[in-house]
């Protein structure tokens, strides 16, 4: 029997009305929405809280440039890393920190020859690990550059013996040449390491690694957040030093759905320093308004700009922006309404001869303020200033 034309119509209208359902609810699943004719990306809240207690300053240390795994076939190469975990024990006891910040160029992976490399970032995370600190890490262009084979394993007497990693670490699998990429490692990092804030981040915007954000929150008042961290991979090793724009509109559509009226501090942190350093740099030596104590080379800057700077300043919240990369200064100069800042080269790997340390990043909750200052391997503290005014 032939359907009546009213049934007809019913049965067509809930197609499309069941259709249309599913496909909103495959929009939904795939972490976005739809507005008009473009798909945005939902932004996510912070994966992880810090927990800051009640009234005490929270305390970060930045580690940057540690070049675990330099010269790894030398023996001045093992023990520039030896040194390395020095310095960093000291600045842990020193200070005390809340948390730690590997600023990139953690391994110098373009000199490590096995298979995984896991096992020299293991061994840069010891002196936190070993003290119960949580941490996060971010990618410099050495984390994951091709190993490059030097041109005297070609002649007498020819390629050594290569080392295979210490027992007792994560590395598993055989000594070869292959090297590690960005995200082998960050999956190391995160799935073996309970203390690690670390974050593979979204998967559109990949090459990229380690893009994410955390929160720090009062354990009196979760609700509240004291400051967001924002991380972002500038590039380097196995693609282009350069902060894309892909992830610029992801920071922009991030700190808009968690921060919108930028009531919260924001701080962010990356490897290679924009060109916006460059503009600020000082000429000579360090005077006001900038603050530190070694202004030794020109800034080795990101191969382009996509946006991520723009957005950066048309932002009140962001306060500070830490980067590492150039070894030969420690500076802090102001730009537009906020701070651009070098950390200090905490590793005895990398090139230059100068006094290694770290920078420290103190945010106070009562009165609020967030100051910095370099911790010195000898114990000294210098080059402190409120990156809060």
């Amino acid at each position: 029997m032939a359907a009546s034309p009213s049934a007809a119509r019913f049965a067509t209208l809930s197609f499309a009305f069941l259709f249309l359902n599913l496909h909103l609810i495959a929009r939904g699943c795939a972490g976005g929405e739809y507005r008009g004719e473009k798909f945005q990306r939902r932004a996510s809240p912070p994966e992880k809280s810090l927990p800051a207690r009640p009234g005490s300053p929270f305390k970060i240390a930045l580690f940057a440039d540690l070049h675990f795994g330099e010269n790894a076939w030398t023996d001045w190469g093992p023990r520039q890393d030896v040194n390395s975990v020095k310095v960093m024990s000291t600045v842990l006891d020193d200070e005390a920190p809340d948390f730690v910040v590997y600023l990139g160029d953690v391994i110098t992976a373009n000199n490590i020859p096995i298979a995984n490399a896991s096992s020299y970032w293991d061994q840069a995370l010891s002196p936190t690990r070993s003290r119960g600190i949580p941490y996060a890490s971010i990618f410099g262009n050495h984390d994951d550059a091709p190993f490059v084979w030097p041109l005297e394993w070609f002649s007498a007497p020819g390629i050594p013996l290569v080392q295979c990693p210490v027992a007792n670490s994560s590395f598993s699998g055989d000594c070869s040449f292959r090297g590690t990429q960005r995200l082998q490692l960050m999956k190391n990092d995160v799935e073996q390491n309970a203390l690690s804030y670390s974050s593979e981040g979204p998967k559109d915007l990949w090459p990229s690694i380690s893009n994410y954000v955390l929160q720090i929150s009062p354990t009196d008042n979760p609700q509240s957040p004291l400051a967001y961290l924002y991380f972002l991979d500038s590039g380097g090793g196995s693609y282009p030093e350069v902060i894309s724009n892909a992830q610029s509109e992801w920071f922009k559509n991030q700190s808009l759905q968690i921060n919108q009226d930028s009531r919260v501090p924001e701080l962010i942190f990356w490897h290679i320093p924009s060109k916006a350093y460059e503009k600020v740099a000082p000429w000579i030596g360090v005077r006001r308004p900038c603050v530190g104590s070694i202004n030794m080379e020109t800034v080795a800057s990101q191969e382009a700009e996509t946006g991520i700077m723009e957005i950066l300043q048309n932002r009140p919240s962001v306060k500070a922006v830490f980067v590492g990369h150039n070894h030969g200064l420690d500076w802090c100069c102001p730009y537009k309404k906020l701070w651009l800042c070098f950390a200090r080269h905490t590793g005895y790997g990398g090139y230059g001869n100068w006094a290694r340390g770290a920078r420290i990043i103190e945010i106070s909750q009562h009165p609020f303020s967030i100051k910095s200052w370099i911790r010195m391997e000898n114990h000294d503290v210098h080059s402190e200033v409120d990156l809060s005014s």
